[in-house]
């Protein structure tokens, strides 16, 4: 019987240190470690915040970077970080557009306060749930729910008609859901989900198009092919992520979202360039050539998280990370702690567009933090 015993106990042991080894040879495939890591996470966010003011709008771009900064919050639970966020929010008085008249509402492309249902001033409600869910405060929620509940009663679907909007809007929803345990945020999450998927998705690329404009054959590259913008992909692809990460287990759709999240991983895989970055027109290099920050950090944000969560398997994808993060890690970000060659807001790869060391934006900032809270997290465990 002891002798079993011993047996077992050798066997466990030499698994144990199997798994050990395993786990030390994938973080010894990053140049960095956990600590590493974590020190770029706040150089690069103090920079930002030390050089720009929290009293800003609520629009979609300041949105994005808060998003990465409540992510850099989450890990490293420096209270400036939390601080800012609250600033900005409490700034623009937890709304998005300002607009309180109903019947004026809108939900087409407008930066002024009438276009309340347009998903471009919703990305801010991410930020004011994950502060709600640090402190409950009704107010913090009380806009987000006014707004999406308006739209939610609408008999539209067709919110999100670029890519962008999924980004924007689904991690509300699904925020919103898990605050309420109201099943309608889900049913219209999905509903309008598939009106997008309807008018952008290539289900033979697994790749989204920008909007209806850019479908092909309509559009193309410059050498006649298919362009898929890296950042319209990159918004896409790590708005799954976000909502695999908060959607209910025995949710209707789970399936089907994630395999459009697979779907895009095993597509975004095959064309990553050499160098570890992603070109802006996906399939056409040569459309607009060189590095681009923004698509490449949310690329790697939902790979890394993908890999986390046991949806992607880490002997496909741990390589397809490890060559982004260096481009993102050592090329991407300067030595004060800037994160360049983010391509200026858009829609599209623009040929002939400079992109290099010195272009950066809010967005790209958020993006970037993203992926390296992720990439923190794995190689803390």
């Amino acid at each position: 019987m002891k002798r079993f015993a011993s047996l077992g106990l050798f066997i466990l042991t030499g698994s144990l240190f199997f798994l050990s080894c395993k786990t030390q040879k994938n973080a010894k495939q990053f140049d960095n470690s956990s600590k590493e890591v974590l020190d770029i996470i706040n150089l690069v966010n103090n920079k930002w915040q030390s050089t720009h003011s929290p009293e800003q709008r609520s629009f979609w771009d300041v949105a994005a970077y808060q998003t990465g900064n409540m992510e850099a919050y989450a890990i490293t639970k420096n209270e400036k970080y939390r601080q800012y966020a609250e600033a900005w929010a409490g700034c623009n008085n937890w709304k998005g557009a300002t607009s309180d008249d109903t019947a004026e509402w809108k939900y087409s492309y407008g930066e002024k306060p009438e276009f309340v249902l347009f998903g471009d001033w919703q990305c801010c409600f991410q930020t004011y749930v994950d502060l709600y869910d640090l402190e409950k405060d009704e107010k913090k929620i009380a806009r987000a729910k006014q707004v999406m509940e308006y739209e939610m009663a609408t008999s539209k679907n067709d919110y999100w008609w670029w890519a962008d909007g999924l980004y924007m809007v689904m991690p509300v929803m699904v925020k919103l859901h898990k605050v309420t345990q109201n099943p309608k945020y889900l049913n219209k999450m999905h509903e309008y989900f598939e009106y997008a998927n309807s008018i952008m998705y290539d289900s033979s690329e697994k790749l989204y198009y920008r909007d209806a404009r850019y479908v092909f054959p309509a559009h193309k590259t410059v050498n006649g092919k298919k362009d898929f913008w890296a950042r319209g992909n990159g918004w896409v692809f790590a708005a799954l992520a976000k909502v695999l990460k908060d959607l209910p287990v025995n949710d209707l759709h789970r399936s089907e979202y994630i395999t459009k999240f697979t779907g895009m991983a095993k597509a975004l895989k095959t064309l990553q360039q050499p160098d570890g970055y992603w070109s802006r027109s996906l399939q056409d290099a040569e459309h607009a050539p060189g590095p681009e920050t923004s698509g490449t950090a949310f690329f790697t944000y939902g790979l890394m998280w993908g890999m986390d969560n046991g949806y992607l398997d880490k002997n496909e994808f741990l390589p397809v990370v490890k060559k982004s993060w260096t481009y993102l890690s050592k090329t991407a970000m300067q030595q004060d702690g800037t994160i360049g060659y983010v391509q200026p807001i858009g829609d599209r790869a623009i040929p002939g567009q400079v992109v290099d060391k010195n272009s950066t934006a809010n967005f790209g900032v958020g993006a970037f933090l993203l992926a390296a809270c992720e990439i923190h997290r794995y190689l803390g465990k």
